[in-house]
């Protein structure tokens, strides 16, 4: 069994016949392990945690639409997602924000400029964890932000020691146009998140 913060690779996956066969069974396994590493923080905002077994999932659902099975593009595959899986002291996480009204949509983007930037985690009494935000590319222009983000965590040792020994775990967001808070984050969540941890 690899590490949680093992990187995948080809070996890791099953072939296109493979997928076929199990796809049904490995994505039900993987739609619940999600709803376990999904936080909706306030109405509009929902940071999905990323993982090994997601990305594996991403991944093969990527081969299986785009017929990939020449060992070039699935590495290709395998270099776009692997950088998503948390590296034992961080957490990774895709953040969205939704606005079912395109109008309202357009509106919230101007006005939540830098939110990905004033969302954090804290364990215990430690300080607040922001995130380094938006590595691959740049998400925000002068006008708007984007509705997705991908956000990093970084934890120290300490941290990490804490939650596994049962410190709490509390989420929020606070910029100035949206203020929410998880406090605390719920029972199922953290567990996952704490198996993201070497």
């Amino acid at each position: 069994m690899a590490s949680a913060s093992a990187k995948l690779t080809r070996d890791d996956l099953y072939s296109l016949e493979k997928y076929a066969e199990v796809r049904p069974e490995f994505r039900a396994m993987v739609m619940a392990h999600k709803r376990d590493r999904k936080l909706e923080v306030g109405p509009n905002v929902t940071l999905h945690f990323e993982d090994r077994l997601v990305m594996q999932y991403q991944v093969q659902e990527m081969l299986r639409a785009e017929r990939i099975y020449e060992a070039a593009g699935i590495q290709e595959e395998l270099d776009a997602y692997n950088p998503l899986i948390p590296d034992g002291r961080n957490w990774k996480a895709t953040m969205m924000i939704e606005f079912d009204d395109p109008a309202e949509r357009k509106v919230q983007l101007a006005k939540l400029i830098g939110v990905e930037r004033k969302t954090y985690v804290q364990i215990g009494d430690h300080e607040r964890v922001y995130p380094i935000a938006n590595e691959d590319l740049e998400r925000e222009t002068e006008e708007k932000t984007s509705s997705v983000h991908f956000l990093r965590f970084e934890l120290t040792d300490a941290m990490a020691a804490d939650l596994k020994g049962g410190a709490k775990l509390v989420a929020g967001i606070d910029h100035e146009h949206y203020r929410h808070v998880v406090d605390p984050v719920p029972d199922n969540i953290r567990n996952s998140l704490i198996g993201d941890l070497d």
